[in-house]
């Protein structure tokens, strides 16, 4: 007689297998969103910064980028310094690791140059980590270039974790 249908061990291993490859879709599903949720904050926040020194240079009048709540990895807003309006704000849906050697906020000039409180030039790199490494920096040259840079470095400030930002 002719045996029909599955017996109980290959139908077990069969879903054994799915099981598997389903983990393994849920693993690098989850890699990839997070890969694309950094991605989207790094573009956000260049052209945010972008648009900041834009905005100083057409309208002639400074502009301040800031840190949402003191932490860059919340969000940022953008801000006129004479009346201090809010023109621009954007709240991340899911905190981030973004770390920056130049402090909580961005001040451009009436000229689109980056400016320290005591009027020094400024230069800064925001990293946006993941782990002990910078997966993207947002580059902010003394001269008000924005450049955004993508692949992962060794930072000490990523390394460094939440304690220090």
């Amino acid at each position: 007689m002719k045996q029909q249908g599955a017996t109980l061990i290959q139908l077990s291993l069969a879903l054994a297998i799915a099981t598997g490859l389903a983990l393994l879709g849920v693993t690098a599903y989850g890699q990839l969103r997070e890969d694309l949720q950094l991605s989207i904050a790094a573009r956000d926040l260049a052209q945010a910064l972008r648009h900041a020194r834009n905005y100083a240079v057409l309208h002639d009048e400074s502009m301040l980028l800031e840190a949402l709540e003191g932490d860059w990895g919340k969000g940022w807003q953008t801000l006129r310094v004479g009346d201090g309006q809010l023109l621009q704000e954007r709240r991340l849906s899911r905190p981030l690791r973004i770390f920056s050697n130049g402090g909580k906020q961005v001040r451009f000039s009436a000229l689109g140059i980056p400016l320290k409180p005591g009027e020094a030039f400024y230069a800064a790199t925001l990293h946006l980590c993941r782990g002990a490494r910078s997966e993207h920096q947002v580059m902010i040259a003394s001269s008000g270039r924005i450049r955004l840079d993508t692949g992962a470095v060794s930072t000490p400030l990523c390394a460094a974790g939440p304690l220090q930002q």
